[in-house]
């Protein structure tokens, strides 16, 4: 006997990708939940014309993705209580075909497994480099893994033993949540098999900026949180852009600045001397990952993005570390 399972999708102004989310998933004996974040392009009336229970999330308090999360949970589990596992999804992601079953498979056959998830892939790879870039970041490795994203299958009584997402974190919620059910014995899980599509829409520059920014915050709060477990978690992620987009700049900045005043001979070497390390270290990365992407039009534009996004993320860092105790805003990338 398989696990009784239910969806919960979150999404706001996704527009076509929401719908071809919905459709995805709909028609079959699993109830759905739709939370709405305040969209003003019809996705309530789509939702509700499909059948689907909608939750119009309370915008007079702060949104954020995870609490949209935890009440479409709620209101899942009040609708059908006998739900026993309940499968998360974006609303910017098309379930692939035969997933669900497969994991809901798997977790009916593993007692330990806490959440399962599978391979993300971007609907349109070949649209921008920043959505090539995007749909590496979605490989990983299989088995038992540290954490998942947003789209997981994950166990009713384990998510509600720990007290489900964190409801004020802006970013970076799925992992966090992820540590204290490991914390509590549960095992997370990746499967070798596509899960979602995910529709990333990302063509510009300053978006890929943003989301890294988002991403410096999401790792800075995580650490706050949870680096003092013994998962670490986070912890050397912020020293690595804490070291490479702050602590290294100003080193390099100071640098010049004393040789402008006292040698201005040695000046260019000074300046040149920042780009050396970061062309240097891209080459590393580009180096290591040969086997896992040897494909240079992934391979390269990867390491770039994975070596210059720490200026951004340090970014991010600030932007946690001074306002950690004020409400936080959404960092988001995406045009709505």
């Amino acid at each position: 006997m398989t696990l009784a399972v239910g969806i919960v999708v979150i999404g706001r102004d996704e527009g076509e990708r929401l719908k071809r989310c919905l459709h995805s998933m709909v028609g079959g004996d699993r109830p759905v939940v739709y939370v709405d974040s305040g969209s003003r392009d019809g996705s309530v009336e789509f939702a509700s014309g499909l059948g689907v229970q909608v939750v119009a999330l309370d915008l007079s308090t702060p949104f954020t993705m995870a609490r949209a999360r935890n009440a479409g949970f709620e209101a899942l589990v009040g609708a059908a209580p006998e739900t026993e596992a309940v499968h998360f999804f974006d609303g910017d992601c098309e379930v692939e075909d035969g997933w669900i079953e497969r994991a809901t498979a798997y977790m009916t056959d593993s007692a330990a497994c806490a959440a399962v998830t599978g391979f993300r892939h971007e609907r349109y790879p070949e649209a921008s480099v920043w959505n090539r870039i995007i749909n590496v970041e979605w490989r990983g490795p299989t088995g038992v893994i540290a954490a998942c994203g947003g789209d997981a299958l994950i166990r009713r009584s384990a998510f509600e033993a720990v007290g489900g997402f964190r409801p004020d974190m802006i970013a970076g919620e799925e992992p966090e949540l992820c540590v204290r059910m490991r914390l509590a014995g549960h095992e997370i899980v990746r499967l070798d098999a596509p899960m979602t599509l995910h529709d990333a829409d990302m063509q510009r520059f300053s978006q890929w900026w943003l989301r890294a920014q988002r991403a410096g915050h999401a790792y800075a709060e995580g650490a706050a949180l949870q680096g003092k477990s013994r998962f670490r978690h986070n912890v050397h992620a912020v020293r690595s852009i804490a070291a490479w987009g702050i602590a290294l700049p100003a080193v390099w900045l100071t640098a010049a600045a004393f040789s402008a005043a006292l040698a201005p001979v040695f000046l260019p070497w000074v300046f040149w001397a920042l780009p050396a390390l970061l062309a240097l270290q891209t080459l590393r990365v580009a180096a290591g990952m040969r086997q896992t992407l040897p494909d240079p039009g992934e391979r390269w534009p990867y390491a770039l993005s994975c070596v210059f996004a720490k200026f951004p993320q340090a970014q991010g860092l600030l932007r946690y570390w001074r306002g950690r105790d004020r409400p936080r805003t959404l960092i988001e990338y995406k045009d709505r």
